[in-house]
């Protein structure tokens, strides 16, 4: 029995059957990562620019979003499952509805910005969405160096 990618298939014993890339990409995710690699030195959230997020980290690694990116991200219970569901991947655009007009939709931004303890930031979205926590760790786990988006591809 194959299932297509993003698609969900369950057992007759409640056994979740996901294909080969979906079951790499779960097993990355739960792999240990060294403190330097998760923990930033600098972080740049450019909210008046409205480009974006920069971290430094104290291994000397650097990565960078945009709001867009993020806002499609978010790793919320809510958002996650929505992305599962439809399987699409952290900062994947949901799919347009086709309309016959086409209604301006704001840039997407940040209205608050602010830090969540010592270990991650939270935004407030400027289409309402705030619950999104953005952990340290997540958001090394997703950065979208070539180096690092090579190594999520293996």
């Amino acid at each position: 029995m194959g299932t297509a990618e993003g698609e969900r298939a369950m057992s007759h014993e409640g056994i979740r059957i996901v294909s080969q890339e979906q079951a790499r990409r779960e097993d990355a995710e739960h792999e240990e990562m060294p403190s330097s690699s998760i923990t930033p030195a600098k972080v740049l959230v450019k909210k008046t620019e409205g480009t974006g997020v920069e971290i430094e980290w104290k291994d000397g690694h650097k990565s960078a979003w945009n709001f867009v990116w993020l806002r499609n991200a978010c790793p919320c219970a809510t958002c996650h499952e929505d992305r599962e569901n439809t399987g699409r991947l952290p900062g994947e655009a949901k799919a347009k509805d086709q309309t016959l007009l086409k209604l301006y939709e704001a840039p997407v931004k940040p209205l608050e910005v602010t830090p969540v303890g010592k270990y991650a930031i939270r935004f407030k979205w400027n289409d309402g969405h705030e619950s999104g926590i953005y952990s340290w760790e997540y958001l090394r786990r997703v950065c979208r160096c070539d180096d690092c988006m090579t190594k999520q591809r293996l």
